[in-house]
């Protein structure tokens, strides 16, 4: 009897541990983070967007709260994503600019950076990432799955992801070929679709038991201007006056790196920036089905302004919002992005939040939710208050950015004042551009002459936080 009483009480014990431990880990929310490519302020209906139509991305925004004051790390792909990662501006964080390395990748993120990714590995969460990666090739210190990700499948190298049916992808360390895009011949096999299906893959496969962070750095909207002849592509076709775009088509002389012609160069764009929207929805609907819904924060973002290339018109889209600028420029169109949070019964749906914060804010916000350890000397701040209404919210003294090409950029955000220095590897103590965003926002007029003690001021916040790189130092970055 006694072995009996005893069986009992050490299953009945059992079973309140792991009743514990599951409603623990609901505690801590699974952790989605939605990245696209290139696309503008203005891209999105919740920023004013007409031409095209983002009704998931909208969707995500009335059901949670929007961030109109929020930054990428940079105006361009590898630093930007490097300061998401690391938590730190490009001032300090490791990779700063866009340079390739052979046979495959960019200059890899080194094994000391703590990354979003390991934080929460180390604190028990599951990690994935779908898309495209461009921080360090297949092996190489700044492979994914040695920078925290259990899982990755796509682009390692982002100048191959120029080319939306490339002839392979990467499934971890297993290289993935695309028979029926070999040579750049064919063009059956689109790569973004094929990234999604893996991505709802993984959320197939969860369990309540152990939490999840999910990283999407799709690569829609990045030119080149291409995507199915599907019914998405169909609706835009003829809705707008076309010029055809002449690029490098695919066949056996294609360059890995070009972009194909066009012949309806804003209809396949507002499709792709459609498609993309497609994808946010079926994530939202599978976290539905799965159960995963109310315990998870999703967020929607962009890596840098609108870009030029291939074709892309952005001022017919007026993807800048209103904003000066487009990709490589630190004005605010090169940086600010569309920025919208949803948590189910957290967060108060059709909400604004003011918060003025960057790339750099994401690993600290995210540490903070999953229970994790903070690596030090970083330079974000949880932003957890604004996404759950509850608490005091930190502000930054400032924001800081540079930019590696066309002769080096910084800019400087402190409240409402922004400077902007150009040529600042041939000039590092040139005078700054300085604007009152308050009263002008697209940064139409440079107040330095009017507000010189101002524009010194800022000055000296670029020089102190600016830390040189032997890798990086300015202008002498590849594109």
């Amino acid at each position: 009897m006694k072995k009996i009483i005893f069986l009992v009480f050490l299953l009945t014990l059992v079973t309140f541990e792991n009743i514990y431990a599951q409603k623990n880990s609901q505690k801590r929310p699974n952790i989605i983070f939605i990245l696209a490519d290139d696309l503008g302020y203005g891209d999105v209906g919740f920023n004013g967007q007409k031409l095209m139509r983002t009704p998931n991305i909208d969707r995500l925004a009335a059901e949670g709260v929007k961030f109109p004051q929020f930054y990428a790390g940079t105006s361009v792909c590898a630093p930007s994503r490097s300061s998401l990662l690391s938590g730190k501006h490009t001032g300090h964080t490791y990779i700063r600019g866009n340079k390739g390395v052979d046979p495959e990748g960019q200059e890899p993120i080194a094994d000391s950076v703590v990354t979003i990714a390991e934080v929460l590995k180390k604190a028990g969460y599951a990690t994935a990432a779908f898309g495209k990666w461009g921080l360090g090739p297949v092996g190489s210190y700044g492979d994914p799955n040695k920078q925290g990700f259990d899982q990755f499948y796509g682009y390692n190298c982002q100048s191959l992801a120029h080319r939306y049916y490339p002839d392979h992808l990467w499934d971890n360390h297993k290289k993935v070929i695309l028979e029926e895009n070999q040579n750049l011949i064919y063009n059956k096999q689109y790569a973004p679709d094929l990234i999604q299906k893996q991505a709802l893959e993984f959320l197939n496969t969860r369990n309540v038991k152990q939490p999840f962070f999910l990283f999407l750095p799709y690569i829609l909207p990045h030119a080149e201007l291409i995507v199915p002849e599907d019914s998405i592509f169909q609706f835009y076709k003829g809705k707008f006056d076309e010029e055809p775009y002449k690029g490098a088509d695919y066949g056996a002389d294609a360059k890995d790196g070009g972009y194909a012609s066009q012949k309806y160069p804003r209809a396949a764009f507002a499709a792709m920036v459609s498609r993309l929207d497609l994808y946010v929805g079926q994530i939202l609907d599978k976290l539905k089905e799965k159960g995963f819904d109310k315990n998870t924060l999703v967020i929607f973002t962009s890596d840098n302004g609108p870009h030029v290339e291939g074709g892309a018109d952005p001022t017919f889209f007026h993807s800048g919002g209103g904003f000066k600028g487009v990709k490589r420029d630190l004005y605010e169109g090169g940086i600010r992005e569309p920025f919208a949070a949803r948590w189910p019964g957290v967060i108060k749906p059709g909400t604004t939040n003011n918060f003025t914060g960057a790339f750099w804010d994401i690993l600290p916000t995210f540490a903070e939710l999953a229970g994790a350890k903070v690596p030090a000397n970083i330079d974000g701040i949880s932003f957890v208050p604004s996404i759950t209404g509850e608490g005091v919210q930190l502000k930054h003294e400032y924001l800081y950015w540079e930019f590696h090409e066309q002769g080096g950029r910084q800019a400087v955000r402190q409240g409402n004042w922004k400077a902007v220095r150009l040529k600042a590897a041939e000039k590092p103590n040139a005078p700054v551009e300085l604007y009152d965003l308050s009263k002008d926002s697209g940064e139409r007029v440079n107040v330095a002459s009017k507000f010189p003690d101002k524009a010194k001021e800022l000055s000296k916040i670029m020089k102190h936080s600016h830390i040189p790189s032997v890798l990086f130092p300015f202008g002498k970055e590849g594109k």
